[in-house]
């Protein structure tokens, strides 16, 4: 972590940037939605990007003054996990309706890769997605297609661990919040959803 700053600052000198001082992305997250305008907020950031989570909760004060109580991670939980639980399902949907394993296959992998993001993204509004791949596979027969619907309910089922990962920082950093507040209970004015 320290390394990586110094790295970063020596690079904003490098281009010819006076670094004053390096902020946490939680922080310029808030910074970019303008909460540096509001006073008496806490607010958590909330950032679940491809491969990273983090979370922070951020008490902004007087003159835009940021003070992060609490922080929460997980460097192994990220938006490709949940790409990955469809894209296995979808290899084991196809392997029973046809018989044919697909996880060697790298072109049909690269497919079931973009349906199962595209999937996750149209499941954020709505309760069901059709998913077509024609022509994924093929054998003696001829042409195999992949034709289903995903249901939210499904996809829930599908990721109910990584939900449980995310619950486990969320909570480390709504206790550290919580002692450096000493109010026994912290009110989260904001979430900003981030990634």
């Amino acid at each position: 972590e320290d390394g990586q700053r110094k790295a970063t600052m020596e690079a904003g000198q490098i281009a010819g940037l006076e670094v004053l001082r390096i902020i946490n992305e939680p922080t310029a997250a808030a910074l970019a939605y303008g909460l540096d305008r509001k006073k008496d907020e806490i607010v958590m950031v909330f950032d679940l990007g491809g491969g990273t989570f983090d979370v922070s909760i951020i008490e902004i004060g007087e003159g835009g003054v940021f003070d992060v109580l609490g922080l929460g991670g997980d460097n192994h939980l990220g938006g490709d996990d949940f790409d990955h639980k469809i894209m296995h399902w979808m290899v084991a949907e196809f392997k029973s309706q046809t018989g044919i394993d697909l996880s060697s296959d790298k072109m049909a992998m690269q497919r079931i890769k973009e349906a199962a993001e595209r999937a996750k993204i149209e499941l954020s509004s709505s309760q069901k997605t059709s998913i077509n791949l024609p022509f994924l596979s093929a054998d003696q027969n001829g042409p195999k297609h992949f034709n289903t619907e995903l249901s939210r309910a499904k996809f829930e089922q599908l990721c109910d661990d990584l939900f449980t990962r995310i619950e486990r920082p969320v909570k480390t950093a709504l206790e550290l919040a919580e002692g450096r507040l000493k109010t026994g209970s912290i009110k989260i004015d904001e979430v900003i959803l981030v990634g």
